[in-house]
């Protein structure tokens, strides 16, 4: 079996992200951020379906309850589909109307970590937050210029993130009051690497993580040693989750965002990497 598979669609994705698995709906989301728009496929019959959002959509979440949560240029949102109904909910950075939130996931206590950034991508003022599952959020580190991530270990330990601009993936150790501590530098990307975008965690406790201009997905080991890497034909590859009933599918977006017209930049993959991933967390609130 070949590694990878595009999927067959009537557009491309100006800049692919935030993907995401529903088992309850047996499909993959993930977003278009500079559409704007949200696009879903259905893994029972591969039906697609697009949705024009009023704004940039960097990520969307389950909610437990129904329907979804998402990070908008504005905020944060409750989102319903068919129809579609919007809901804000509050904005962590009305003194930066310049930027907007880029990547995020809810973790195993329901709470949603995201990063935001300034659009421009010229000022280290990206931040990366948790939003409670009462409404409440909390600035939980700063300085950024493109963050990306999150993504948790299985044992609930660890949590990563990426300051793309950087080429460097952090690791945090977890409080047992939810907050961080211990910032290190976890992977560094050389620059033949590309930059480091989009991650998520398998079951095995190994780190993937997208290459922006590298043109492939890399796992990593837990104590961060290349494990192997998967080339892809679309130069800037931005997001991975593990779908399916068994959790042994990847799905990986892309971005056609400042590159000419092609097959493959802006398109989603399939990936058949050889081992499971975790379920994806629900928001509780």
């Amino acid at each position: 079996m070949a590694e990878w598979r595009k999927i067959e669609r009537e557009w491309r994705d100006m800049l692919g992200e935030g993907t995401l698995w529903s088992a309850r709906e047996n499909a993959v989301y993930w977003t278009d951020i500079l559409a704007p728009a949200l696009n879903r496929l259905s893994l029972d019959d591969g039906a697609m379906q697009r949705w024009t959002m009023p704004a940039p959509l960097g990520w969307v979440a389950e909610r437990a309850e129904g329907g979804f949560i998402g990070g908008f240029q504005d905020g944060f949102a409750r989102i319903a589909l068919d129809p579609l109904v919007i809901t804000p909910l509050g904005d962590p950075e009305p003194h930066l109307p310049g930027s907007r939130m880029n990547d995020g996931k809810a973790d195993a206590s329901g709470a949603i970590w995201c990063g935001t950034m300034d659009m421009a991508e010229e000022q280290d003022v990206g931040a990366l937050y948790r939003f409670d599952p009462d409404g409440r959020w909390e600035l939980m580190d700063s300085g950024y210029r493109v963050p990306n991530g999150p993504a948790f270990s299985p044992c609930g330990r660890w949590l990563y993130h990426s300051d793309t601009a950087r080429r460097v993936m952090y690791r945090f150790a977890r409080k047992a009051d939810g907050g961080l501590s211990d910032r290190q530098p976890f992977i560094r990307f050389a620059e033949e690497d590309g930059y480091p975008d989009g991650m998520t965690v398998d079951a095995e406790g190994h780190l993937w993580v997208a290459h922006w201009g590298g043109g492939r997905v890399s796992r990593f080991t837990p104590d961060g040693m290349l494990d192997r890497s998967i080339t892809l034909p679309a130069r800037q590859v931005t997001n991975i989750c593990f779908a399916g009933e068994t959790l042994d599918r990847m799905f990986v977006s892309s971005a056609a965002v400042g590159l000419p017209e092609s097959e493959y930049d802006g398109a989603l993959f399939e990936l058949f990497p050889g081992v499971q991933g975790l379920p994806t967390c629900q928001f509780a609130g």
